[in-house]
């Protein structure tokens, strides 16, 4: 059979999909997979068996889509996506007796979970679990790998060479997940000063210019902004002892590389189905703040314009999730190693 498996954007969202893939490929020898996705993050796919990458820019008309996805005749539809473009497009292949599966986004109770008042603070289906239910109702057979693993979060990592390198992504795409960069800032002081530490900045082009100031202003630092190809990137980061992250797609890149993250929440929280695959939910830092979560994606202004949730996650809670986590003491400011979570 050959399943045309659809994840357009986010970067992140595509990012989920790389274990569940894997682990289904893994379990249907017989199904070729067409993955249709954003040609920047084939590398990510690179060489699990069965897949086969189909670069798609975003910006195609639902009719360009449709021309390129009935050229590769194929037998289903897993649609992972779920929006209206990718939704016209597929009623072109309908038209062509090619049937269509599509996601189901919990679009109410995601928003009872972020609704201004009376908010419903209950765990949402993860995004890889919604992902794993469209391919069960393709008719593949269950990946119980998938499962089994989904309930191991990732173990710290320990270098050979002695040394803890912890990369830092301080971007993300909308200002609600984006902690403050004077805190950043602190965090890679502070880090930076221990001479065991190597740390690497990863970010874009627009993260590169506050990237090289922080490396040529600290030791032991190096900034990856557009230094590479993004296969590159991936190879540095896979290398980690431990990612810095937003919530955001480099949370999801390090997760599919089997990193431990630390990752900070501001108007988004955990719960509405978007955190990192394998990670222990006590390395998620965040404030317990009635307002939060006020959005599933953090494209929403902060109603009292401060993102007081962001400024709440301080510089020294980090260091100290770090430091407990790559099991080294040595700059806690007030010699304790641990820090309190709301997961």
């Amino acid at each position: 059979m050959r399943l045309l498996v659809i994840r357009l954007s986010a970067l992140g969202d595509v990012a989920i999909l790389a274990p569940v893939l894997r682990a289904r490929a893994a379990a249907n020898p017989g199904t070729t997979f067409l993955l249709a996705a954003p040609p920047l993050l084939q590398p990510l796919f690179a060489g699990i068996e069965g897949v086969e990458f189909i670069a798609t820019p975003r910006r195609q008309s639902p009719r360009e889509l449709a021309r390129q996805w009935i050229a590769l005749r194929p037998d289903l539809v897993a649609d992972l996506h779920g929006v209206p473009r990718v939704r016209r497009a597929l009623c072109r292949l309908r038209l062509h007796g090619v049937a269509v599966r599509h996601i189901r986004k919990e679009r109410w109770r995601r928003w009872r979970l972020t609704r201004r008042r009376c908010k419903t603070r209950r765990r949402l289906t993860a995004a890889w679990q919604r992902y794993d239910r469209v391919f069960d109702a393709c008719g593949l057979q269950p990946a119980a790998a998938i499962a089994a693993e989904s309930m191991q979060p990732l173990a710290p990592r320990r270098a050979a060479d002695g040394l803890r390198h912890i990369g830092l992504a301080p971007g993300a795409q909308h200002r609600g997940k984006i902690w403050p960069a004077a805190y950043m800032e602190t965090l890679v002081r502070q880090l930076s000063a221990d001479p065991r530490n190597r740390l690497l900045l990863f970010g874009g082009a627009e993260d590169k210019p506050q990237l090289e100031r922080w490396s040529a202003a600290y030791p032991n630092t190096r900034s990856l902004a557009c230094r590479g190809s993004f296969a590159d990137e991936l190879q540095a980061m896979a290398a980690l002892d431990l990612m810095v992250s937003m919530d955001s797609a480099n949370m999801h890149f390090a997760s599919a590389l089997g990193v431990p993250v630390v990752s900070i929440w501001g108007a988004t929280h955990p719960f509405a189905g978007f955190y990192g695959w394998r990670q222990h939910p006590g390395n998620a830092l965040q404030a317990d703040l009635p307002c939060r979560p006020c959005s599933a994606y953090g494209q929403k202004a902060c109603r009292y314009g401060d993102y007081r949730c962001l400024h709440a996650v301080t510089p020294d809670a980090v260091l100290r999730k770090i430091n407990e986590l790559t099991d080294s003491p040595y700059l806690t400011p007030d010699g304790r190693t641990t820090v309190n979570v709301d997961p």
